[in-house]
């Protein structure tokens, strides 16, 4: 059984999906949506998506019923409003990261999906690939004992624009939401949603955040810290520590190619590559072809939530964004 898939958006991370797609012999890329003709032309000729599935508009890529799921690939601006449409036409949805600019807007499209029975999840890539699996089987088979804090960050300069979506607060721009919910979204995934948020961070002239530090802290007593950039180059590693252990996520670390895990003791090293499926030596669209599979399986089984990236969770992560928002004066408008 084939899925076929349409993709609002030809950005970078359209083509990197679209190439991700090509990876797996049950997805059929049958759809693209842009709200230029010319855009999604070109994007159709690229990927080979049929004259009739080539849309110049998001309705018009909406009421394409060849579509099984459409990947939502517009700017964090348009998660919602897109997301919205489509699980309103019928369509199964998976929408990139972050999944919506605000908490109230991540639990309409929530809501939506259940009233509607259609699957939806955000795309935090970074759930399914190899060594977030097995940084998930390490904690929950006790390797490090009970985690104590998590912390990191995610950051690189970015030449100053205002017409760059980075740089533009009705798009969604700044460091937090583009950068700083990978690692808010690491310490989701092992501690859960945070008792305690504090924040602190810089804007920019064009009103958005160049860097932030998020600290959350929780009834249990552990912490989680997380730093976001676009002004400078942080580390972009991750480090979790238990009462036994820790296990370090390097460079980069919403993408690692490996754990270093400290166990009692004993040091490893695991290679885990991102990109990488067995020994066929493929790397097209880097390891986003892991959530696919994923989505996939999913639909197959007629579920319409994930159990890795749970829509309530996604919701959460999203509260926690909008207080460390509020604590540094980020508003969109």
């Amino acid at each position: 059984m084939s899925i076929r898939w349409g993709i609002a958006g030809t950005g970078a991370i359209a083509n990197g999906f679209a190439d991700a797609l090509g990876r797996l012999p049950d997805a059929r890329l049958v759809a693209v949506g842009s709200r230029r003709k010319e855009s999604a032309d070109a994007f159709g000729v690229k990927y080979g998506i049929p004259t009739a599935g080539r849309h110049s508009s998001y309705e018009q890529l909406a009421a394409d019923d060849d579509i099984d799921v459409v990947y939502v690939a517009s700017p964090h601006s348009h998660h919602h409003e897109h997301t919205l449409l489509f699980l309103n036409a019928g369509r199964n949805v998976l929408c990139e990261k972050p999944f919506a600019l605000t908490a109230e807007q991540a639990a309409e499209m929530v809501a939506t999906a259940r009233r509607n029975k259609r699957f939806l999840m955000e795309a935090m890539w970074s759930r399914f690939l190899p060594a977030y699996v097995r940084l998930r089987e390490l904690v929950g088979a006790g390797a490090i004992g009970t985690v104590l804090s998590v912390e990191a960050d995610f950051g690189f300069p970015v030449p100053e624009d205002p017409a760059h979506r980075l740089f533009d607060p009705a798009l969604g721009g700044g460091s937090l939401l583009d950068l700083g919910v990978y690692p808010v979204s690491l310490a989701s995934m092992l501690l859960g949603e945070p008792d305690r948020i504090a924040a602190t961070g810089k804007l920019g002239p064009t009103d958005v955040d160049e860097q932030v530090a998020v600290l959350s802290g929780y009834d249990s007593g552990a912490i989680a810290i997380a730093k976001s950039s676009i002004r400078s180059q942080l580390a972009c590693t991750g480090r979790i520590t238990g009462t036994d252990g820790h296990i370090e996520l390097p460079f980069l670390v919403h993408c690692p190619d490996e754990l270093i895990v400290h166990s009692r003791g004993v040091g490893e090293r695991l290679s885990l590559p991102a990109a990488g499926e067995g020994a066929s030596g493929e790397n097209a669209g880097g390891g986003l072809h892991h959530q696919v599979r994923h989505v996939h399986e999913r639909l197959k089984a007629g579920q319409v939530e994930s159990d890795v990236m749970p829509l309530d969770e996604s919701v959460a992560i999203m509260r926690t964004l909008d207080t460390a928002r509020r604590h540094i004066g980020l508003v969109f408008p």
